[in-house]
């Protein structure tokens, strides 16, 4: 007697990269590695010629809000616009006046002639250029991969600042060196020319990603289907608000994101607190509390990235706000250097996972033509609620200390996350 033979179903294996092996995304994404090494070189260069001008860190600051209000006032328009037109020619051009601000600002310092004002004027028009590049490029996204590889093909974005955050300040102060020591011997010997050599750097790191959005094909069904050509520019604005407001899950989910964002304080802000009042450290152990956090969202975008297409995607939401929490709690009852550090690991593991599967939720539940206008709220929030919280974090810091702030903003996003838990069953069911 012959028995057919029982075939086992093939065990699903996590594929960490699985929306690499889309030769468009795969290509965009490198290039966007390469780019984002070059803004942190600006960004680190540009931060220390504003020390250099003024030696105030007051001016710091206003640099940082210059671009901050950029995002208030564009990016919800630059959403709009993008859901409007092509996306990738849309991204040439963007990409191209990001390009051409990075060589301006290399050219003022190089001549000498660079001033505050310029500085803070440059950041406030790059921020412009990034509220409507952003969400171009987000809604881009879910055109080059299909539906099943989204949230690893955003998981592996997030790779992208994060990952090249750990080689640009680097290479930026090696760099500064070079062309300090490069400078007099092709007779340029201007104190501020170690500065302006990232800026020029950054502005060819451009040069791939504009490559990149000139070779790769995009389907014209998809691209015509992602774009609204219906109705005036601020009315579009609303309607994709009303598309959100109507949807069971997403404003609960959008106002949990925005709290974290808000009421938790950016690391640049509380761990040169901690490492100096509460954990006593030197400047050197500072950047092993930094390098945790960041290894921390790496760590987390890996792993959402191998989860796939993973179906209870309320129940991971869920879940990375509670370990953030927990997390930030434990940091800030900790004194010890190494239990901060594992702490900071874990509040980076949950960052991204909150980060990652709200941008998926927003991306999936709304009609492929508002994907841009949707994803302008993220840009909203990352680039304007978040450096917005650290003001009264700041103040909050001055009068109870960096240990109480830093439990409240646990406390009070813990808090919320357990409401959504108990009260909102549509985001447990998504």
């Amino acid at each position: 007697m012959t028995t057919t033979p029982v075939h086992k179903p093939e065990r699903k294996r996590l594929q960490t990269f699985r929306a690499l092996r889309h030769r468009s995304y795969f290509l965009l994404w490198i290039s966007l590695i390469v780019s984002s090494i070059g803004t942190w070189m600006q960004i680190v260069a540009q931060s220390l010629l504003v020390l250099k001008l003024t030696g105030s860190p007051l001016a710091l600051g206003a640099v940082s809000l210059a671009q901050a209000s950029s995002f208030f006032l564009f990016a919800l328009i630059g959403g709009s616009v993008a859901d409007k037109i092509d996306k990738r020619r849309f991204l040439l051009v963007t990409q191209s006046l990001s390009m051409l601000l990075a060589f301006l600002l290399g050219i003022l310092t190089i001549t000498g002639t660079i001033q505050v004002w310029m500085i803070i004027l440059l950041a406030f028009c790059s921020g412009t250029i990034l509220s409507f590049d952003q969400p171009s490029r987000s809604a881009l996204v879910p055109i080059l991969v299909p539906k099943e590889d989204l949230m690893n093909a955003i998981s592996l974005q997030s790779i992208v600042f994060n990952g090249s955050a750990f080689i640009g300040p680097a290479l930026a102060g090696v760099m500064i060196g070079v062309f300090a020591a490069f400078g007099p011997k092709i007779g340029i010997n201007g104190p501020l020319f170690r500065y302006a050599g990232n800026f020029f750097l950054n502005g060819f790191s451009f040069l791939g990603v504009l490559f990149v959005l000139y070779l790769i094909q995009v389907p014209e069904a998809a691209l015509e289907q992602a774009v609204d050509k219906k109705g005036p520019l601020l009315a579009s604005v609303q309607a994709s608000l009303k598309v959100i407001g109507r949807d069971s899950a997403l404003p609960w989910i959008l106002s949990g994101y925005g709290a974290m964002l808000f009421f938790g304080p950016s690391t640049s802000l509380i761990l040169p607190v901690f490492a100096t009042g509460i954990l006593h450290l030197q400047p050197t152990q500072l950047g092993l509390l930094f390098s945790a956090s960041g290894l921390g969202v790496i760590l987390g975008a890996l792993a959402v990235a191998s989860l796939g297409d993973f179906q209870r995607k309320g129940l991971l939401l869920l879940g990375s706000f509670l370990l953030w929490s927990l997390s930030l709690l434990a940091f800030a009852l900790s004194q010890n250097l190494w239990l901060s550090m594992l702490a900071l690991l874990f509040v980076g593991i949950g960052q991204n996972g909150i980060g990652a599967t709200t941008i998926t939720l927003m991306q999936t539940r709304v009609p492929p033509q508002m994907r841009g206008r949707v994803m302008s709220l993220n840009t909203l929030m990352i680039m304007g609620v978040r450096p917005l919280g650290d003001f009264p974090a700041s103040a909050a810091i001055s009068a109870i200390g960096g240990p109480y702030t830093v439990i409240i903003s646990a406390a009070i996003v813990g808090g919320y996350t357990l409401f959504l838990l108990l009260a909102r069953p549509a985001i447990r069911q998504i």
